[in-house]
């Protein structure tokens, strides 16, 4: 079947590959060009089921106000890229606004760095679907550890987002780390499960480094963050599979309808959720901690002698922790829930990069009704530590009934 949105589908992906240095132009080798289209080839994991893509299309080809989010770790914040404008999650809502230039665009990046699906999970509600976004992008790959643990939590964010009322569509990428690692493995069944489109910048860029015809630093900037280029690249594998779903769709009367959400691959735990940041747990008993919440970011209560203990009380089937960790006088901490085993935390780190969140599972197969999290300052500390400070930064819990 052909369409008038064909061609114009064409040049305005062909204008917005030339703004972007990516598809070789004029001038350059057949050879070079064919390079270039394989790479967007290899691409494409799955196309998957596009009756949501094709309905948030239908908005922009109507010129209807679209939200498009991104949700992900520091690449999705912007680490590397040279500027707002030049990360993958923007550079989608430039080619958006250049295909339906009547369609008004309202972008919302919820990338956080150094954290991964489950702490997005627990946020998701709160950073991203209170803006009821009608196209989510989703980046774990190289934040997630590839196992089947870190894949229920994935699953549960993606859960949350398809059962939004507006029904919002979802496209996942797959990043790497250097050596061409990454959790495409399992997200990539989580995300066939459900019958999501899949892109992957791995299984696109990783042939060419290891065929020597291409080096890593042409796209990325350090060990995982992806430098403009890279972005560019992580936009145009994405873009390219909205354009091809748009170059196929019939008129708006003759869309399929999106099918139900279907049951859970691993579990559902994690669709059900409540996030307590540090400004959020108010203490049941509390022996030398105080509340330092100057910084909205790294706000968290906070002890440095040992012995200073705190206790909070929470519902839920499965407990999750949430300490800061940084390269400095941090201590260490036993955290417990209820009677269960206590479990040793080393707040120092030994990277020189910053500080960062670090969420744990705590606990799991809890009963109904109210748990205690207990956490004591230990007189044990690293031996490179020169203090004992322990910062809660928040407290999580999943499988909320």
């Amino acid at each position: 079947m052909s369409h008038p949105e064909v061609s114009f589908w064409a040049m305005a992906l062909t204008s917005l590959a030339m703004a972007l240095s990516v598809i070789p132009v004029a001038g350059q080798t057949d050879g070079a060009r064919e390079r270039e289209r394989a790479i967007v080839a290899r691409s494409l994991v799955s196309q998957g089921d596009t009756a949501r893509v094709q309905r948030v299309l239908a908005k922009g080809r109507r010129g209807e106000p679209v939200t498009i989010g991104v949700i992900g770790g520091s690449i999705t914040q912007g680490a590397s890229a040279s500027s707002p404008e030049n990360t993958y999650g923007s550079r989608i809502a430039q080619w958006w606004r250049r295909m339906f230039p009547n369609s008004e665009v309202t972008f919302v990046n919820a990338g956080i760095g150094a954290t991964g699906s489950n702490y997005g999970a627990l946020r998701a509600q709160r950073d991203l679907l209170s803006k009821s976004p009608d196209l989510v992008v989703v980046e774990y790959a190289v934040n997630d550890p590839n196992t089947e643990q870190a894949a229920e939590t994935y699953e549960g964010l993606l859960r949350q987002i398809l059962k939004q009322p507006q029904q919002p569509a979802i496209v996942l990428i797959f990043t790497m780390a250097q050596g061409g690692g990454n959790a495409q493995e399992w997200q990539s069944k989580v995300g066939a499960h459900y019958g999501l489109p899949m892109v992957s910048f791995r299984d696109a860029l990783w042939p060419e480094i290891e065929a020597g015809s291409m080096q890593w630093e042409d796209v990325e900037a350090d060990t995982v963050h992806p430098n403009d280029r890279g972005h560019a690249y992580m936009a145009l594998f994405i873009t390219t599979l909205l354009g091809r779903v748009l170059a196929e769709m019939g008129p708006d009367e003759e869309l399929p309808a999106p099918g139900p959400v279907p049951e859970p691959l691993l579990s559902d735990l994690f669709e059900r959720v409540a996030l307590y940041e540090a400004r959020d747990l108010v203490p049941l008993r509390n022996e030398g901690w105080t509340l330092d919440d100057s910084n909205v970011w790294t706000a968290a209560w906070v002890a440095n002698q040992p012995g200073s203990t705190i206790e909070f009380e929470l519902e839920g089937q499965v407990i999750v922790f949430m300490e800061y960790h940084v390269r400095g006088p941090m201590g260490i901490a036993a955290v417990q829930v209820d009677e269960l085993p206590p479990v040793t935390v080393d707040a120092w780190f030994d990277q020189t990069w910053g500080g960062f969140r670090l969420t744990r599972e705590l606990a799991r197969g809890l009963t109904p009704g109210k748990h205690r999290v207990r956490v004591e300052v230990l007189a044990e500390r690293n031996a490179q530590s020169e203090g004992h400070e322990f910062r809660i930064m928040g407290i999580g819990a999943a499988g909320l009934l």
